[in-house]
């Protein structure tokens, strides 16, 4: 890794008379053996795992999948960094915490949501109610460090130790906020190239940190986001890689909402072109998120601190690069858009195990405060902690089977200049008037995971009430969409229990669902 800065000297110095200061307090080894686990979460952005978005990532699927546990159906709440990244802090779906979309307007980090979320986020309680140090690198929502928000001299509630980007994802030509300070980076890869420099302060976090107080640490990466600049060195990497051509690819989706209906098939050569050289951009980006799990995991283990720590390795959501037509992009029901990779290595977890029970990424707060001895049931949360799971104490028939899936669609007021044939109201075109997304691209769904089925119920919010249902066992790509001719007791059952999860809130999220064993006797 190369040499990328350091904190500021004051920062250090703080850190170190933390150090000496619970070195008095905590009275030595005795402490350090005797306290909670550390943890660590790791969270990309846009990494998919339904078009192989793993593949790069070798070192972390050893270190962390290999070594833990990896979970084969983990969905986000909302396919969308600032919705998805407020439901894994606040540990609620997009209705409670009322994150939108990546704009102010949509209350993406606006003073609303500081004012309303920020000090019941899972980092503020494990700081405040389990006496944990908490170190933030990365992205942390799209519009962080805007003016509006309070700049970057902004520090949300709960963080013992701040870095964290202004604005949206970059990999040179950006300023971080260092604990409230601006420090601004350029464009040299040995000391600006931001994945690197993530994992180079977390190194100097796991250098200067108390060792007698439990640690959380959460590293956001901005790979593999565009604009997908790679590190020089793996500038080269899968010249010959295409994004796969899966059934789903380049096919027109005929029975699916007018978003996805007006996409052009078979797509453009230029189109066709410019996705394939994305998905290589993004796969070499990962390469250095693959340094970082690396580096991080030796570090812990040089330290004699590997065995007593927790390692998420996770996405805010997925991607598609051609399926159903759609060039680029993130915002659809689809699984693709919705499922994303989750491993789980830490104390109490076996080795090379595999689960397919549902978790979401609402999971992940209730999951790590539930680590740190904190009761889930006295907080806000939606969610529910997995950590039984990992710890082979549950199985599927007292486990969940659903979860809500939201998403509000943006679009503009005025028709795209250079589609005007489209009229108002969609947004994210190219320049072959494939657009990604509408102000009606507004929809909610059940997707149902349970040893009977797998199944997605979903309804748009829009003039036809347009309405989507994939049997995900027979139809794992979504070809057809069979709402009309699915049974009418099925339809209506689902759309009760739509009705019902869009209005939950805390343990009312938590009720079994239509395929749930535990609701069998409410039939």
């Amino acid at each position: 890794m190369c040499s990328t800065g350091s904190f500021p000297l004051q920062l250090l110095n703080c850190l170190l008379i933390c150090v000496t200061l619970w070195s008095c307090l905590s009275g030595g080894a005795s402490a350090k053996s005797n306290r909670r686990p550390n943890i660590v979460l790791i969270l990309t952005d846009d990494l998919d795992v339904a078009m192989g978005g793993l593949t790069p990532l070798k070192k972390t699927k050893k270190l962390i999948g290999d070594a833990g546990v990896s979970f084969t159906n983990a969905f986000v709440a909302s396919p969308l960094c600032c919705p998805s990244r407020a439901s894994i802090l606040t540990g609620k779906y997009p209705h409670n915490h009322r994150v939108t979309n990546n704009t102010l307007e949509g209350n993406c980090s606006s003073k609303a949501w500081q004012k309303s979320e920020e000090a019941t986020t899972f980092p503020a309680l494990l700081k405040a109610h389990a006496d944990y140090q908490t170190f933030f690198a990365g992205k942390y929502l799209n519009q962080y460090g805007h003016a509006q928000a309070g700049g970057v001299e902004h520090i949300p509630p709960g963080w013992s130790f701040w870095v964290g980007l202004e604005k949206n994802s970059k990999y040179y030509n950006y300023t971080l906020s260092v604990n409230g300070k601006a420090q601004k980076h350029g464009s040299d890869y040995s000391k600006d190239y931001l994945t690197d420099v993530l994992a180079n302060m977390s190194l100097e976090f796991l250098q200067y940190k108390s060792s007698y107080q439990p640690f959380f640490m959460m590293v956001s990466t901005p790979a593999p986001h565009s604009p997908w600049t790679a590190a020089p060195q793996y500038q080269n990497s899968f010249n010959s890689t295409k994004a796969p051509r899966d059934p789903n690819f380049n096919v027109h989706g005929k029975d699916k909402h007018w978003l996805i209906r007006q996409a052009k098939t078979p797509m453009s050569n230029s189109s066709v072109q410019f996705l394939d050289d994305a998905f290589r951009k993004r796969w070499r980006t990962l390469l250095s998120v693959d340094d970082l799990v690396e580096t991080l995991v030796k570090r812990l283990e040089i330290r004699g601190e590997l065995d007593n720590t927790y390692i998420f390795f996770t996405s805010d959501n997925g991607y598609h690069t051609g399926q159903f037509s759609l060039p680029l992009d993130k915002r659809q029901l689809y699984e693709f858009d919705i499922r994303v990779p989750l491993m789980v290595r830490g104390p109490q977890i076996k080795a090379n195990q595999t689960s397919q029970m549902l978790v979401a990424n609402i999971d992940l707060g209730p999951t790590i405060l539930d680590i740190a001895g904190i009761d889930v049931n006295k907080t806000q949360m939606d969610g529910v902690s997995f950590l039984p799971i990992m710890e082979g104490k549950v199985n599927s028939s007292s486990w969940r089977t659903d979860f809500l899936v939201e998403y509000e669609g943006e679009g503009r007021n005025v028709s795209d200049p250079a589609c005007p044939l489209l009229g108002p109201g969609v947004s994210e075109c190219f320049p072959d008037c494939v657009c990604e997304d509408a102000f009606n691209n507004t929809y909610a769904c059940v997707r149902t995971v349970a040893p009977s089925v797998s199944l997605q119920y979903c309804e748009f919010d829009d003039n036809e009430v347009f309405v989507e249902v994939y049997n995900m066992t027979a139809d794992p790509f979504q070809l057809k969409n069979i709402a009309k001719t699915i049974d009418q007791e099925v339809l209506e059952k689902m759309n009760h229990r739509l009705m019902m999860l869009q209005s939950c809130a805390k343990q009312s999220c938590r009720t079994p669902g239509v395929y749930d064993p535990r609701s069998v006797r409410h039939r």
